[in-house]
């Protein structure tokens, strides 16, 4: 069974969503499954994190990395850029990056904001950095996709994204969850076709 590993970090609950959509897509393909993970929140000491992970998907772990045969990264905004819990995962994989662990396989982006504008592209942008320097293989979504050119609200060509809303209230619209299918579905037949090849 070809396995993706769907890896996330979210705060309100949008970008586990979105994360659960890309598992669909996933697991829309014969032969795959998606392993749905996510990592802990980072705060200050003095600041109460809030979690959905108590009673979502497990964290990830070293094994995860390892087993996966493709990634799908995925996190809400901060700034421009990944949020610092999952950026502080990823500055701990040394050990992966130098093993060669990620190296060759495919890997995707997805992430969700406040606001059209709230830095989509460049929070995917930078979360492929890091894919990069693992050698990873990147997949994005093409505008063969209809969703990318009609969308009102979230899709790149970098990545599913999302729109929340300044309250986090704004649930994925459909076009916004038939990206996210579209990045599972894509990744695990890319995933399938590399490992033809080994």
């Amino acid at each position: 069974m070809t396995e993706i590993l769907v890896l996330f970090y979210s705060l309100h609950g949008n970008t586990q969503t979105m994360a659960r959509e890309v598992a669909r897509g996933v697991e829309a393909v014969d032969g795959c499954q998606a392993r749905l993970r996510t990592v802990p929140a980072v705060a200050p000491a003095d600041e109460p994190a809030r979690r959905l992970d108590e009673e979502g998907p497990a964290r990830v772990s070293r094994d995860d990395l390892a087993e996966c045969d493709g990634l799908a990264l995925g996190s809400p905004t901060r700034f421009g850029n990944m949020a610092a819990a999952l950026k502080y995962f990823l500055d701990g994989t040394a050990g992966e990056w130098f093993s060669g662990t990620l190296a060759g396989k495919p890997a995707g982006v997805f992430t969700s904001t406040a606001t059209l504008h709230g830095g989509q592209e460049s929070t995917l942008l930078s979360m492929m950095v890091p894919l990069l320097h693992h050698g990873m293989v990147l997949v994005g979504l093409p505008y063969t996709l209809p969703e990318l050119s009609r969308t009102n609200s979230g899709g790149t060509p970098y990545g599913p994204s999302h729109v929340a809303g300044t309250d986090s209230e704004r649930a994925l619209d459909d076009d916004e969850r038939r990206l996210c299918r579209a990045l599972g579905k894509r990744l695990a037949e890319t995933a399938l076709k590399l490992g033809r090849e080994r």
